[in-house]
């Protein structure tokens, strides 16, 4: 179920988009990033980090997104951590009172009720401008950014040289924006910038959603995603590989998310600066 990919660090990928749950090896527990999305799976590996002896000490969601704010009962309930940005989004979404109907409306359909909702989103605030991960175990940088969504947060796990890049720098997923946001494009510009910046000190990259790369893929990832962002800014063809002709990923829904924010970025209400 867990896969080695770094000392002290291990992932496990759910088959639903190729989401990636990180565990992190502290002195006294584990750190668990963006668990997995079905209980069945979150209970198989509580069960895996029981056998080893390793309880459950924090939690951290990169951001509210409903896949990166599940839980489970088995998993203990330590302090599950978020930037201060993303809390306050969680905490908006959770003080309507219809807020488990509209979580639901957004699982997909196949595995809905596979998804458990009971630990939903209960995050703790770090202060704002938090540089590390409060826990006892390898100093985890936080990396905050607004692309994709609000308060999301990158990880680098600075003695590993693992880059937690949340929903970003994927080989199966273009970007994608957050059209709620002011300024999608700069944000997401700004966000590539911040993580090209650590990209010498990183040999292991997880993306939220896809495969794992190595010190040789951080850049290249960095620019397939960057020249995404500025195609679309442009209303151009991005010739991305991850929605051309050949893709076999996500083939019958990814073009349509890509058709969608072309049309969104297009409104006559939305004025995105050239950059």
């Amino acid at each position: 179920m867990l896969r080695k990919v770094a000392d002290g660090v291990l992932i496990h990928q759910s088959e639903f988009i190729q989401s990636n749950a990180v565990v992190v090896q502290g002195r006294a527990g584990v750190l668990l990033i963006d668990l997995g999305i079905q209980g069945s799976e979150m209970a198989a590996l509580a069960n895996d980090l029981r056998e080893w002896g390793q309880p459950v000490v924090a939690g951290f969601s990169t951001h509210p997104h409903w896949d990166h704010l599940l839980w489970h009962l088995k998993l203990g309930e330590p302090p599950r951590y978020g930037t201060a940005r993303c809390a306050t989004a969680i905490r908006v979404l959770l003080s309507d009172t219809g807020w488990k109907a509209r979580v639901a409306e957004a699982l997909p359909p196949d595995i809905a009720e596979q998804i458990p909702l009971d630990l939903f989103g209960l995050i703790t605030a770090l202060p704002a401008e938090t540089a590390q991960i409060p826990w006892d175990g390898p100093e985890v940088r936080i990396i905050e950014h607004q692309a994709h969504a609000p308060g999301h947060a990158a990880l680098l796990i600075e003695e590993r040289g693992v880059l937690v890049a949340g929903d970003m720098l994927s080989d199966v997923l273009i970007p994608m924006l957050d059209l709620n946001a002011a300024d999608p494009i700069d944000d997401y510009l700004a966000a590539l910038r911040l993580l090209e910046g650590v990209a010498d000190d990183v040999d292991v990259l997880v993306p939220g959603h896809g495969s794992i790369g190595g010190a040789d893929q951080v850049r290249p990832r960095i620019e397939q995603d960057r020249a995404y962002v500025q195609a679309v800014r442009d209303a151009g063809d991005p010739g991305d590989p991850r929605v051309g002709p050949s893709a076999t990923f996500g083939k019958d829904w990814l073009p349509g998310v890509h058709k969608w924010q072309l049309q969104q970025l297009a409104r006559p209400s939305r004025d995105i600066p050239a950059r």
